[in-house]
């Protein structure tokens, strides 16, 4: 017997399936009994498409125990040249090196700048705001994301949805999330690093490490 799903998990559906790496968009049709009748996915050229239908049902049943048969699955795949493709901005193997962490505090405001290095070029970011504790962790994290979108000059839009400093045990880590924000839609990220030589050090390399993990293309060293 086909389980009947209610408008608000019939939206956690829609969000679960969005975070499959190779989806952008997802909608889920019911009937009139509230019964699943089609699941209509757009994504990237990336994957088969019956590895995608395969990853869509998998999804609706460990998430959900919704079991769902594949003929009611309909994957439309974004052309090549329509989404920007990694390689065309990155060249593989791209590490960003941090050069400098500078803080210049006046008055209540400290402004931040982060020099990383990218494949032998400077890309200096840049963020003003408050100079309290917490808002200087959020600004040395948006100095970096200022940093890697010069160096992807608008391809992808990255947006800082927060940053801590958090103890774990004996160790004290930097955490960031990061949001990746597309005309489809927004993924969210997380990365985090030890904190070995300062906290913002440590904050910078827990911001790319959000962006590594999702796109694999950028790895601090």
């Amino acid at each position: 017997m086909n389980p009947v799903v209610t408008p608000s998990l019939i939206a956690e559906i829609e969000a679960a399936l969005a975070q499959v790496s190779e989806i952008r968009a997802a909608r889920v049709v019911t009937s009139d009994f509230g019964v699943i009748d089609e699941v209509h996915v757009l994504a990237l050229p990336t994957k088969a498409p019956k590895q995608l239908v395969r990853d869509i049902e998998s999804t609706l049943m460990a998430a959900f125990g919704i079991a769902i048969d594949h003929k009611k699955i309909s994957i439309a795949q974004l052309g090549q040249k329509s989404v920007p493709q990694a390689e065309d901005v990155v060249k593989p193997h791209a590490r960003a090196q941090i050069k400098s962490i500078n803080a210049e505090v006046a008055g209540v405001y400290v402004n931040i700048a982060v020099s990383l290095d990218l494949e032998g070029e400077l890309y200096v970011g840049k963020a003003t705001g408050p100079a309290s504790r917490t808002g200087r962790e959020r600004l040395v994290a948006e100095a970096t994301l200022d940093a890697i979108a010069q160096y992807l000059q608008g391809a992808f839009t990255f947006a800082l949805e927060d940053v801590e400093i958090i103890r774990l045990g004996r160790e004290s880590v930097a955490v960031s999330c990061v949001v990746l924000v597309t005309s489809l839609g927004e993924q969210a990220f997380a990365g985090s690093a030890l904190v070995r030589q300062n906290d913002k050090d440590s904050i910078v390399r827990a911001t790319l490490d959000a962006i590594n993990r999702r796109l694999g293309f950028l790895t601090t060293s």
